[in-house]
C-alpha cells in the first residue's frame, strides 16, 4: 500500500487525448506565460514523457490554438483569448530569421507579420508572397501563413555536395539558415563528394512535398576556399558577383570629358580648399568636403557628392542592373558594387587632383556655427588631398599638420550640429563593429572592434545635415502639395517590445521611463552612457536596437525617430545605393523654379525593392563576419578566453568572446547539473546545486572545435 501511495504522487499518465486536453487548459490558466514540455510535466505532475508533450503540443499548434516561440516554447495563442479571427490575404517580402521562422513586410499594415517555419511554405528569405493573415478582436500583432509564392527572390544558390546512392544532396546556408537540395546523380556535372557547387532550384517545396530539388551549373571545386566561401554568401542571398555583358559595354564606353557646355551648367569650385576622408582601404570615394572663408566673416561648407546620374541615364543597361542590386555589399575581405568598377572606382570617384562632377550642398555658417543659407546643385569640384580616417583623427589630436586648421573648423561644427541632434531627440546607441586585419591569403590574423573616433563623426555629421536639408527642401518645396520623394524614415518602437525590454533592464539594475517616444529616447541614452562605465550592461546595447523598428526607404514622410529628424533622406552615397541615386534626379528636377511629379506607386514600388535588398545586404555581411570570426578562432582550439553570457535557450548557454565578439553555444548537457531557465530568459539555475549563471556574466571558456561549413565554435566551460 505504501508503494502504491508513493507511486500516485509522482504523478499520473495521461492519454494521448487527456494530455492534450490536459495541456490546452493549463496554458489557458496561464494565458501570458511561455512553457515547455518539461515545464508542463512539472505544473501538471505527469508522467508522460516530454516527447510526448512536445507531440501534444505540436498538434495543438498546428490546429492554432497555441504559438509557437521557437526553442520549444509555446503560449496560448492570442487569437483564442482574444474572440473572433479576422482573416485576410496580403501581399509582402520574406526576411527569414535565424530560427526558420519568418516575418512578412507587408505595405500598409502597422506591424509584419509573423509565421513559422513550417507555414512559410518553403518561401526564402526576400521572396514575394501570399499570406493569410489572421487577427482576432483586441489584438494588434497579426500571425498568418504563406498561401503563395509569387515571386522567387533567387534561384540560384552555392551549396555543398554530398553523394548518396540514389540522389546527391547540396547542403545551403542562405539568409542565416540551413537547407537541402536534393540532386538527381546525373545533374551533378561530375561535382564530387564535399565539393562546392552552383546549384539551379528546379523545383520547390509545396505544401505536399517539403523538399527542393535542382541541378548542378558550375562546379566550383573543394569546400574551405575563402574565395568561394566568400562567393557563396553573396550568391545565397541573390547577390550576382559578375555584370552582364551588356553593362560592361556600355560602362567602357563611359568618359569623363567635359564640353564647354556642361562646365557651364555647373557651378565652379574648383578652386576652393576640398578633399576626402574615408577607410585606409576605400576605392570608391563618394564624398568631399570643402571650407572656404567668406569676406563677411561666415564660413562656407559644401558637401560634395558624386554626380552618378550624370553617366547612369534612366532605362539604360547600367540602371537597371544598378536598381536590381540596389546597394554594393561590403563583405570583410571584398566589395561586391552595385555599379561597375570603370565607374565606382574611377569616372565617379572623387579621387585627388582630378576635376569631377559633382551634386553639392553647400551651407553657409555664421560666427555662431549656424545655418544661415543653404544652396543645392550640380558642381565641378577638385579634390587637393584624400586623407584616411586614421590620418585626419592623428591631424586633429596634434592641432597641426596639412589642412589642420580647415579640420578643425570642420570638427568643432560638427560637434555643435551632434550637440543639436540630441537635444532634440536622437539616439546614441552605435552597435560594435567587428573588423579583421588580414594576411595576404585573406586569413584574419587579428580581430577587433572598430573604434569610432572625431574624424569618423566629422564626416556622418556633415553627411547628416546634407540628407536632412535635402529632405527639408522637398517637404517645402511641396507647399502642400506632395512632391513624391524617396525618404529614409525610421518609425516609433513598438510599446509591446520596449515595455519587455524595460523588464529586462531593470532585471540587470538599470531603471528606464518608457511612458513618451521622448523618454524611450532619453532613456536609451542614459544606458548607452551608463553602459560605457558599466560593462555588464553592455550587452543590453544590441537588444536595445533590436527593440527599434527598421529603418526603410519611403515615399510616406514619417520622419526619423532614431535621428530625432522629422525630413530625412540619402542623397550622400550614390555610388553605393540606388536610394540615393533616385533621391539626386528627383531633387534636381525640382530645383529653383522646375516642378517634377514622380508618380508615386512607381517610385513607392522602387523604394520597396530597395529596402529588401538592403535587408539582404546586411544579412550577408553579417554572414561574412561569422565566418572570418570562426576562422580566426579556429587558430586558437585548445586555448582559454574570456567571454560573457549573451544569451540563453533550452539547449544551453551562448557565450560571446571578448575581443573577436565571436559567440558559441555550451549546451547545458556539457555541465554538471540539469538546468532551468527562468521565464525571463535572463538566467538558469542548477537543479541540484542551485548554480545562477545569468546574462552577461563573465566566464573563462575553452575553444574545443570549429565547424567553418555551420559557422559554429565549440567551447566548453571552466566552471568554479
Amino acid at each position: 500500500m505504501q508503494n502504491k501511495k508513493k507511486s500516485k504522487k509522482t504523478g499520473r499518465k495521461l492519454s494521448a487525448r487527456d494530455l492534450k486536453n490536459e495541456v490546452f487548459k493549463l496554458l489557458k490558466r496561464n494565458a501570458r506565460k511561455k512553457l515547455n514540455a518539461k515545464q508542463i510535466i512539472r505544473k501538471l505532475k505527469i508522467t508522460n514523457s516530454p516527447d510526448a508533450v512536445q507531440h501534444a503540443l505540436e498538434g495543438l499548434t498546428e490546429e492554432g490554438k497555441l504559438f509557437s516561440f521557437g526553442d520549444k516554447l509555446y503560449r496560448l495563442d492570442r487569437n483564442v483569448a482574444s474572440g473572433p479571427v479576422v482573416t485576410k490575404e496580403h501581399q509582402g517580402i520574406v526576411d527569414i530569421t535565424r530560427s526558420g521562422a519568418g516575418y512578412i513586410i507587408v505595405d500598409g499594415l502597422e506591424n509584419d507579420v509573423y509565421v513559422p517555419a513550417k507555414h512559410l511554405m518553403g518561401a526564402m528569405n526576400g521572396d514575394k508572397v501570399t499570406i493569410a493573415v489572421s487577427t482576432a478582436r483586441g489584438r494588434r500583432k497579426p500571425e498568418g501563413k504563406v498561401t503563395k509564392v509569387l515571386e522567387r527572390a533567387s534561384e540560384f544558390f552555392i551549396g555543398t555536395i554530398s553523394i548518396g546512392a540514389k540522389y546527391a544532396i547540396a547542403l545551403v546556408e542562405a539568409g542565416g539558415r540551413e537547407f537541402e537540395v536534393f540532386i538527381e546523380l546525373d545533374n551533378l556535372l561530375e561535382a564530387e563528394d564535399g565539393e562546392k557547387a552552383v546549384v539551379k532550384i528546379t523545383k520547390w517545396p509545396t505544401r505536399t512535398v517539403k523538399n527542393m530539388f535542382g541541378r548542378v551549373t558550375t562546379v566550383l571545386g573543394a569546400a574551405g576556399s575563402n574565395n568561394i566561401e566568400m562567393n557563396a554568401i553573396l550568391i545565397n542571398n541573390g547577390f550576382n558577383i559578375d555584370f552582364p555583358e551588356e553593362v560592361i559595354a556600355e560602362s567602357e564606353k563611359l568618359n569623363d570629358d567635359l564640353d564647354e557646355a556642361e562646365i557651364a551648367r555647373r557651378r565652379d569650385m574648383r578652386n576652393i580648399t576640398t578633399f576626402t576622408i574615408d577607410p585606409d582601404t576605400a576605392k570608391d570615394f563618394d564624398d568631399a568636403l570643402s571650407v572656404q572663408k567668406l569676406e563677411n566673416g561666415e564660413i562656407e561648407i559644401g558637401v560634395h557628392i558624386a554626380d552618378v546620374t550624370h553617366y547612369v541615364r534612366p532605362n539604360t543597361a547600367l540602371d537597371k542592373e544598378a536598381l536590381k542590386r540596389s546597394t554594393s555589399v561590403y563583405l570583410v575581405d571584398r566589395v561586391c558594387p552595385m555599379l561597375p568598377e570603370r565607374l565606382s572606382n574611377e569616372l565617379c570617384s572623387l579621387r585627388p587632383n582630378e576635376d569631377k562632377c559633382t551634386f553639392s550642398a553647400v551651407f553657409t555658417f555664421n560666427e555662431s556655427y549656424k545655418v544661415t543659407s543653404r544652396w543645392f546643385g550640380k558642381t565641378l569640384i577638385h579634390s587637393d588631398r584624400r586623407f584616411a580616417y586614421e590620418e585626419a583623427q592623428e591631424i586633429l589630436e596634434a592641432g597641426e599638420g596639412e589642412l589642420h586648421g580647415e579640420l578643425l573648423l570642420l570638427n568643432t561644427i560638427a560637434k555643435k550640429l551632434r550637440k543639436k541632434k540630441f537635444k532634440n531627440g536622437a539616439i546614441a546607441f552605435e552597435g560594435e563593429e567587428v573588423k579583421f586585419r588580414l594576411d595576404e591569403d585573406g586569413v584574419p590574423i587579428e580581430a577587433y572592434v572598430k573604434e569610432r573616433k572625431d574624424a569618423h563623426l566629422l564626416i556622418e555629421d556633415f553627411m547628416l545635415l546634407a540628407n536632412r536639408e535635402v529632405a527639408t527642401y522637398m517637404v517645402k518645396k511641396s507647399k502642400g502639395v506632395e512632391i513624391p520623394y524617396v525618404y529614409r524614415v525610421h518609425d516609433l518602437p513598438d510599446p509591446d517590445r520596449v515595455a519587455d525590454f524595460g523588464k529586462f533592464a531593470a532585471e540587470l539594475g538599470f531603471k528606464m521611463t518608457l511612458d513618451t517616444p521622448r523618454q524611450i529616447a532619453d532613456s536609451f541614452n542614459g544606458l548607452a552612457k551608463a553602459a560605457r562605465e558599466n560593462e555588464g550592461l553592455r550587452l543590453l546595447e544590441p537588444i536595445a536596437i533590436r527593440t527599434m523598428a527598421k529603418a526603410i526607404y519611403t515615399t510616406e514622410n514619417i520622419g526619423h525617430y532614431g535621428l530625432g529628424f522629422e525630413n530625412y533622406s540619402h542623397f550622400t552615397s550614390p555610388i553605393r545605393r540606388y536610394a540615393d541615386v533616385l533621391a539626386h534626379r528627383l531633387l534636381h528636377k525640382n530645383l529653383g523654379d522646375k516642378t517634377h511629379r514622380e508618380n508615386k506607386e512607381d517610385l513607392e514600388a522602387r523604394c520597396k525593392h530597395i529596402s529588401a535588398q538592403e535587408r539582404k545586404a546586411m544579412t550577408a555581411e553579417r554572414e561574412s563576419i561569422k565566418y572570418k570570426q570562426v576562422e580566426f578562432i579556429s587558430k586558437h582550439i585548445g586555448e582559454e578566453m574570456d567571454g560573457h553570457i549573451s544569451g540563453m535557450i533550452d539547449r544551453g548557454l551562448f557565450i560571446e568572446l571578448a575581443g573577436s565578439k565571436a559567440e558559441g553555444l555550451i549546451g547545458f548537457d556539457k555541465l554538471n547539473d540539469a538546468y532551468d531557465i527562468d521565464e525571463s530568459r535572463l538566467k538558469a539555475t542548477g537543479r541540484r546545486s542551485k548554480k545562477v549563471y545569468k546574462m552577461g556574466d563573465k566566464v573563462r571558456v575553452r575553444i574545443l572545435d570549429t565547424d567553418m561549413t555551420k559557422r559554429q565554435i565549440e567551447m566548453e566551460l571552466m566552471e568554479d
